[in-house]
């Protein structure tokens, strides 16, 4: 008898939960947080499959991303039923995603018209190439005044356009007005919503943002923009601030709750890490890399290859924020890719044994350039390259060398915000899978120079949309006001080598990042015997 009351007390005392669904590049998460005290309480997570029909091109199931969802939220629900917490507290649902990757569907069917095409996907290198040749000058800024992006095949438009190019199916229903547009997250609310009976085809701000047809001053979508890329308005989402309910789950176990907050998954981050003051600024460490550096109300356009990018609108009503954003294309992949591509690895955790092993790259220089570099080059031509190799260079020196790439990436994001700024940071948050790596942390803090700070609570993305959401008006279970925010507890990785060793081995990464560019160009190249091959090697 006393255990049920003991239980059922507990129940009461917790208050008010907010969900988050953090969909990403290789996974799946629902996670539930105690509103008040930001706590996690129980969370469930499903790997992503990625196909790689062709060289350089990554596509993902729209369906199995659906599916891991549901999967997710019911494992999460039975957890929560087991440690005896009511789901009927939970008062609202955020979601945060992997940007950029692109899908259409059918709003008739239901159905998606091909894969989603994932935001590292290099198939239009040859369309960006075609665009940037038609501009003045030929020059790949020719639409930052509007979009804050360069043209690059990173970008939602791109993709959008490839898929009108190339898939039948989508060219048809384009044609028949039955194709609907989204990232990752208007696909989720969607279908989540009702999908063809009547699910809401919306995004927020942070990811329209994204496109290439988002104007980040008039914060809507741009009708020169639409028409520069050729491509219909009529298929893209509502575009809605980042903390409103946009409408109710309408099946599972949480049927009714609000969708309330939506955020890209970086933008979340940035939230979850409560940079909400002008010159705050974080990096998280996923799949890619990506360092964001909140800039206030008035966007700030780079001079050093960033993007300016929409941090925030935390309500319909509120102000936007805007941030600069470094953004690497490659970091947690590396480990994926030494694991499942040379085999050198087993298990993530391995890495940093193997790299703690040798304590040095013994003069190996990795540059992850799968994808081509991201910021601040923005060159697609680049490939990835291991130099500096002897005789007595093993796995453990590559391993280490991996590491040391994600950090001297990050370095190259940071230099370049303080060039922009003008306002060198004084420590650097940090957020993301592979903080969990305490050798990458404290390489970072030496490579950079100055502390690497991070939460004792990792999964600041997920926390970022679940604040977004129960902040939202008609929801208001989460204060977003500072005297509110509940103090993040954190560890401090202080640098430990001196600034001459750490600036050396910095130039000689750039060094080899010289040597990854304008490796593959599209031009076609005879090979002397009468065929015609689509790359060459410079």
């Amino acid at each position: 008898m006393n255990g049920t009351m003991a239980a059922s007390s507990n129940r009461i005392m917790l208050g008010p939960l907010v969900a988050a669904i953090d969909q990403g590049t290789s996974s799946t998460r629902f996670l539930v947080f105690n509103a008040k005290t930001a706590e996690l309480l129980s969370h469930h997570q499903v790997e992503i499959k990625q196909s790689f029909p062709k060289e350089g091109w990554v596509e993902e199931d729209p369906k199995e991303i659906l599916q891991s969802v549901y999967e997710c939220m019911d494992r999460t629900c039975e957890k929560l039923t087991q440690l005896n917490i009511d789901i009927s507290n939970i008062k609202a649902i955020g979601v945060t995603n992997q940007r950029e990757t692109t899908l259409v569907w059918d709003k008739e069917t239901g159905e998606p018209l091909y894969n989603a095409i994932v935001w590292l996907d290099l198939r239009t290198q040859s369309t960006v190439e075609r665009l940037i040749n038609k501009t003045p000058g030929k020059n790949k800024n020719h639409l930052k005044h509007k979009t804050g992006l360069p043209i690059s095949t990173y970008f939602s438009a791109v993709k959008l356009r490839w898929l009108m190019d190339n898939v039948e199916k989508v060219h048809e229903a384009v044609l028949s007005h039955r194709a609907m547009f989204g990232t990752v997250d208007s696909w989720l609310i969607w279908c989540l919503t009702g999908g063809k009976k009547g699910g809401v085809h919306c995004t927020d701000v942070t990811n329209a943002s994204r496109t290439m047809l988002f104007n980040i001053h008039t914060m809507d979508w741009d009708p020169e923009l639409c028409k520069y890329f050729d491509i219909p308005m009529e298929i893209l989402p509502k575009v809605r601030s980042s903390s409103e309910i946009y409408g109710l789950m309408k099946s599972g176990p949480l049927t009714g709750v609000p969708i309330s907050g939506c955020l890209g998954d970086q933008s979340a981050a940035l939230v979850g890490q409560m940079c909400f003051k002008d010159g705050q600024a974080k990096n998280t460490y996923g799949t890619g890399c990506f360092l964001l550096k909140n800039v206030g109300t008035k966007p700030v356009m780079s001079d050093h290859g960033l993007l300016t990018t929409v941090a925030y609108k935390l309500g319909r009503d509120k102000p936007a924020c805007y941030a600069l954003e470094g953004s690497v294309a490659i970091a947690g992949a590396v480990v994926r890719w030494l694991k499942d591509n040379l085999g050198i690895i087993q298990t993530s955790t391995e890495l940093e044994k193997l790299a703690a092993d040798v304590g040095t790259s013994y003069g190996c220089y990795f540059v992850p350039a799968f994808s081509g570099l991201y910021a601040p080059y923005w060159e697609p031509s680049a490939r990835g390259i291991i130099c500096g190799l002897t005789q007595f260079t093993n796995r453990s020196h590559l391993a280490f060398a991996a590491l040391e790439a994600v950090c001297f990436q990050t370095r190259e994001i940071l230099d370049a915000m303080n060039q922009d700024s003008g306002i060198h940071l004084s420590q650097l948050q940090v957020d993301g899978g592979m903080t969990s790596n305490r050798l990458l942390m404290q390489l970072q803090a030496d490579i950079l120079c100055i502390p690497v700070v991070k939460p004792s609570m990792p999964e600041t993305t997920a926390l970022g949309a679940a604040m977004a959401a129960g902040a939202a008006e008609g929801v208001s279970v989460w204060s977003l006001n500072p005297e509110d925010l509940t103090e993040v507890t954190s560890e401090k990785f202080e640098p430990q080598i001196n600034p001459e060793e750490s600036e050396l081995r910095y130039a000689r990464w750039k060094k080899a990042v010289q040597r990854a560019m304008n490796w593959e160009t599209t031009e076609p190249v005879n090979n002397g015997d009468g065929r015609n091959t689509l790359y060459k090697c410079k």
